[in-house]
């Protein structure tokens, strides 16, 4: 069983990364890893805070809600509890719905992207993934599946954003090429195609 193994899923949403996580979470236990699953924001306290900024039910400046989302990820890192950290100590496969490419792209649309980079740097000093995995996706496809499965949006949440948010994670990617391990994966598949491209990249490049 390998150890250590840190995998996180980016996109926009509505690009199909909870599915993605269970998907790649099920090939992993098949080949005899124990895993672990997550999302950011977290159900902690920070995290739950955050979420009701994303829902509406508070207001709050774009970088107060950077500064919460890197809080949020801190306690995902290193709660005592059920921190990834811990986990991996634990022997577990981490795989995470969202890590520091979504602050990095999301509030990089309203404010220097370095700025947000710079904030976010303890986190990527504490734990980098083994792999980012991008699951590319039109904002227009991701917009049709959003409005069609849930009764409200959120705030990011609008096809202009989404546009600008995607061209932010491409910007990222290219800005940290050289210091990240990045798998980007067209998205706008059936759902099993899509996780045989992860599983193929992951087995391949990350387990062999």
């Amino acid at each position: 069983m390998k150890k250590n193994l840190f995998i996180a899923l980016e996109g926009i949403d509505g690009s199909g990364k909870s599915t993605q996580v269970k998907l790649l979470a099920e090939k992993l236990i098949h080949s005899g890893h124990n895993v672990y699953t997550t999302c950011e924001p977290t159900d902690g306290p920070i995290g739950t805070l955050t979420r009701s900024i994303l829902k509406g039910t508070m207001k709050a400046d774009n970088r107060t809600i950077a500064g919460l989302f890197m809080a949020d990820r801190l306690d995902h890192l290193l709660n005592e509890v059920n921190g990834v950290v811990k986990k991996i100590n634990e022997g577990y496969a981490v795989i995470t719905d969202r890590y520091y490419f979504s602050s990095y792209s999301y509030h990089g649309t309203h404010m220097d992207m370095d700025w947000v980079i710079d904030i976010n740097k303890m986190s990527t000093q504490i734990l980098r993934p083994n792999v980012n995995i991008f699951i590319d996706v039109p904002p227009e496809v991701a917009m049709k599946r959003i409005t069609a499965n849930r009764a409200t949006t959120e705030l990011y949440e609008t096809l202009e954003n989404l546009k600008k948010v995607k061209e932010k994670y491409l910007e990222a990617f290219e800005k940290l090429k050289k210091e990240e391990h990045i798998f980007i994966v067209d998205g706008n598949r059936p759902a099993e195609a899509i996780s045989g491209d992860i599983w193929a990249y992951i087995s391949g490049q990350i387990l062999s």
